[in-house]
């Protein structure tokens, strides 16, 4: 029985991976540019462009389908094919390393954490790294059913839920979930459930105190290191010398406005 789920589980996972017609507004960043803005533990989200891209972008309602972390070539040296710098979770595969080249032709988004101190960010690092080889349940139906339906008919507030559903063994982890266990293991926030109380303090009438609950790692989606005030989003384009004059406009073709320039133009008041 377990041998035929993993036959059927395989073959779903290998359609919904296939990579189908994809229409998007923003463009990809060329890899060189995207590289040089890189660091270890920088968040990269992904605009997928696979049958199971389709489905997370629905129940996320987000632009963002898949999250890798990068690590850096010298991370994975001895371990890892040449130029391989970043860690995912595919769904057939499991946990495995690529290169630059894997997210080439796709748009994608640097989400940095801030704060992290070199140590911190070498754990992080190499808890990725120590999670190599770990496996996708594919014997487990329920995982991969989910995605099977681009717009599912479940409500908003449910969306999120099903991401969730499946075994939940840690080590059978995908996409954004490896990332957060990552960032919980230093107890570093992604998007805390925060609760407040009054703090009782008789020189402070009115003062209130946080208390920042963990969610759970499988509640996490990719657009959340997006939405994340502790991440800083990086955008290689303006992250190096920058200049909107040098742009070159075909106005013929845009329907823009001319709008004359006057130079030296007196006042007549």
């Amino acid at each position: 029985m377990g041998a035929a789920l993993n036959r059927i589980g395989s073959v779903l996972g290998t359609w919904l991976s296939t990579p189908v017609h994809h229409h998007g507004v923003s463009r990809a960043t060329p890899p060189d540019k995207l590289l040089r803005c890189l660091r270890p533990g920088d968040v990269l989200l992904v605009e997928g462009n696979t049958r199971v891209s389709a489905a997370i972008k629905y129940l996320t309602q987000s632009t963002w389908s898949h999250a890798a972390m990068f690590v850096g070539a010298q991370a994975l040296a001895g371990t890892a094919p040449p130029g391989h710098c970043f860690i995912e979770a595919d769904i057939v595969e499991g946990v495995r390393s690529v290169g630059l080249d894997a997210f080439a032709r796709l748009p994608t988004r640097i989400c940095r954490p801030v704060g992290l101190d070199p140590k911190e960010i070498t754990a992080l690092v190499d808890f990725m790294v120590e999670r190599l080889g770990y496996q996708y349940d594919l014997r487990n139906i329920v995982d991969l059913a989910r995605y099977l339906f681009p717009t599912p008919p479940v409500p908003q507030r449910l969306r999120r839920r099903m991401l969730s559903l499946g075994s939940g063994d840690p080590t059978r982890a995908i996409c954004s979930t490896l990332i957060a266990q990552a960032f919980q293991s230093l107890r570093y926030p992604i998007l805390p459930e925060v609760n407040t109380y009054a703090r009782l303090d008789d020189d402070c009438h009115g003062c209130e105190a946080e208390i920042y609950n963990v969610r759970h790692h499988s509640l996490i989606v990719p657009r959340d290191f997006d939405l994340s005030p502790y991440f800083a989003i990086v955008k290689p384009t303006i992250a190096e010398a920058f200049d909107f004059r040098t742009m070159e406009w075909d106005d013929a073709v845009s329907g823009a406005p001319q709008v004359p320039v006057q130079r030296n133009a007196r006042r007549n008041d």
